[in-house]
């Protein structure tokens, strides 16, 4: 442990998820407010918008649900293409859910669905896409092709970790605004995925990310009860070595400075600023506790942390909620393949779709997410960040049932996203696809119109301008519009 100098602070344990939430929320909504302030000298005047949200919350669904086996299922079409599971009335009149997905049919007052997500990328550099709002560069990419590059546009929280830092009078943020849960996205099954970095805009500004191991190569944690000592979400390297006080670590720190100095006076490339930036975020994390404790899930109580389901999807949503309720700005929570070329450990289910979804995929989204919505909805937190549910595409409309290979292939053309909290109008549908689900058949939205509602739900104009990499001013969004009419 770091031994503090100086004069000695209470104990906060005794404090409930209440006072926590107050006390974090003071330096969110200190957040907010530069941001606001960022946005209105990035672009001028006229730049902030009416936003509620202080946070973002991505549940991300990597591979791509089956619209047809989850929120736009269509029961009166042949099975080739409606798929082996029956529907079930949700609380929202007109909307029809699988029947593996109970809880949250019962809960479709608190979300909006939007049926009718679209883009032509129909593979998995489409997480760009989602990610970003824009289509994903020209690059190398190695031999999978879906390699994150540092050509690559920012990601959401990347640009919200840009504007924040820039507001800040001192460069300095008190809590890490942009963080990935349970691993980086792809990195469980030896993928790096594009989308989720800061890419031009500087590794400084990459998500911070929490690295929850397998137990062995074909283990699948999201399949399966955790316990704590693999759920430790706790940043490694925060605890110096013995003997190092902070007076000590701070002389280091001055030594540093001193030494470095005349090379950065003679070097301000970008590299050089990228690396400074990292290392003072690294000297904030050592000296702040409150950050090493807001990683520890075991400060949650047992009783709640049942609720969300005991495996890794369902205790990373636990840890996003406590992350935003500490400061946190954008939190992703992808829900990952486990194993290299294995359409049986994810979303991206070609083959057994029937029984990954009946056993795993479907009840596993129900419980957490439902939770989330209960345990979010009960402390007034949902009222304040934005949650947004999907994948990168859909499945493809026609079932291929090849016995135990039954599946469906990928399909970027027509697919659900789910929005609740930040004055989302609960029970919402919006957009009409086809009798296949396989093209919108009214109301479109493209993943542009998503980074759109995404900033201005945040109250960041979409139309603010960030330089690219040569300098050039850029706005945030291109040819996209907000969803306001899916706010109250």
């Amino acid at each position: 442990m770091i031994s503090v100098l100086g004069n000695p602070r209470s104990d906060c344990r005794g404090l409930g998820r209440r006072e926590w939430l107050q006390i974090g929320g003071a330096g969110m909504f200190g957040a907010h407010a530069a941001l606001a302030r960022a946005a209105e000298s990035a672009a001028g005047s006229g730049n902030q918008t009416n936003g509620k949200a202080k946070a973002v919350l991505f549940v991300f669904l990597y591979g791509g649900p089956s619209q047809l086996d989850t929120f736009d299922m269509k029961p009166g079409i042949p099975r080739a293409y409606r798929g082996p599971f029956d529907v079930i009335d949700a609380v929202t009149p007109g909307l029809r859910i699988c029947e593996h997905l109970p809880r949250l049919a019962a809960r479709s007052d608190r979300f909006a669905t939007i049926r009718t997500v679209t883009h032509p990328q129909n593979d998995h550099n489409g997480t760009h896409f989602i990610q970003t709002g824009r289509t994903v560069p020209p690059a190398n990419r190695g031999a999978a092709n879906v390699a994150a590059t540092n050509v690559d546009w920012p990601a959401f929280g990347s640009v919200v970790s840009y504007l924040d830092h820039q507001a800040s009078t001192t460069g300095q943020l008190a809590f890490p605004p942009y963080i990935y849960l349970p691993q980086r996205l792809g990195h469980y099954a030896g993928y790096d995925i594009v989308g989720q970095y800061a890419g031009w805009l500087g590794k400084a500004y990459d998500p911070m990310a929490t690295a929850i191991p397998k137990q062995h190569a074909l283990d699948n944690p999201f399949f399966r009860d955790c316990t704590d000592k693999e759920l430790d979400f706790r940043l490694t390297g925060l605890d110096p070595l013995p003997g190092i006080t902070l007076d000590r670590l701070n002389t280091r720190q001055r030594l540093l400075t001193q030494l470095e100095s005349r090379r950065r006076a003679l070097d301000a490339s970008p590299a050089t600023r990228t690396y400074t930036a990292q290392q003072q975020q690294a000297l904030g994390l050592i000296h702040s506790s409150d950050i090493a404790r807001a990683f520890d899930i075991r400060e949650e109580p047992d009783r709640l942390r049942d609720t969300y389901g005991r495996n890794l999807f369902g205790q990373s949503l636990v840890m996003a909620r406590r992350l935003i309720e500490h400061g946190a700005r954008f939190v992703t929570v992808g829900w990952d393949m486990t194993v290299r070329g294995d359409d049986t450990t994810s979303w991206d289910s070609h083959r057994e779709l029937t029984r990954i979804n009946r056993d795993h995929l479907l009840p596993g989204l129900d419980v957490g997410l439902s939770a989330l919505l209960d345990d979010m909805g009960q402390t007034g937190l949902l009222d304040e960040v934005l949650v947004m549910t999907g994948g990168e595409m859909g499945r493809t409309p026609k079932f291929e049932n090849r016995g135990s290979q039954d599946g469906r292939d990928h399909w970027s053309y027509c697919f659900p996203m789910l929005l609740a909290g930040a004055g989302v109008r609960g029970g919402l549908i919006h957009g009409v696809s086809d009798k296949h689900s396989a093209y919108p058949a009214d109301l479109p939205v493209t993943p542009a119109d998503l980074a759109a509602t995404i900033y201005h739900s945040l109250g960041i104009s979409p139309h603010t301008r960030i330089p690219d990499p040569q300098g050039k001013p850029t706005p945030l969004v291109e040819e996209g519009r907000a969803l306001t009419e899916l706010f109250g």
